[in-house]
């Protein structure tokens, strides 16, 4: 079953974010994951959620969504992530 990791990102150090969105790419390509969201713009519409970025990415199953995001691929741009921005990161299964 296909799984999801949706993110809720605010960025504070917007110079090292990009480092991070220009390199994050071909770590997802090894774990088959591609981005269905990237920042774009946001419209709320109930419950007063207001994410400055949204992120999806897309994997087969959950196995491979959980893989990339511990792998040793991912782990020094995670670091740089978490450096850069703060953000509330879930793994949901879906169609």
């Amino acid at each position: 079953m296909a799984a999801y990791i949706i993110a809720d990102v605010s960025v504070n150090d917007p110079a090292t974010y990009a480092e991070y969105v220009r390199r994050v790419g071909a770590t997802l390509d090894v774990y088959g994951g591609r981005f269905l969201v990237r920042g774009g713009a946001v419209a709320p519409l109930e419950g007063g959620w207001e994410p400055q970025r949204v992120v999806v990415i897309e994997f087969a199953d959950s196995e491979k969504a959980k893989a990339w995001h511990s792998s040793p691929e991912y782990a020094p741009l995670l670091r740089l992530r978490q450096s850069a921005s703060e953000g509330r990161f879930i793994l949901v299964e879906g169609v």
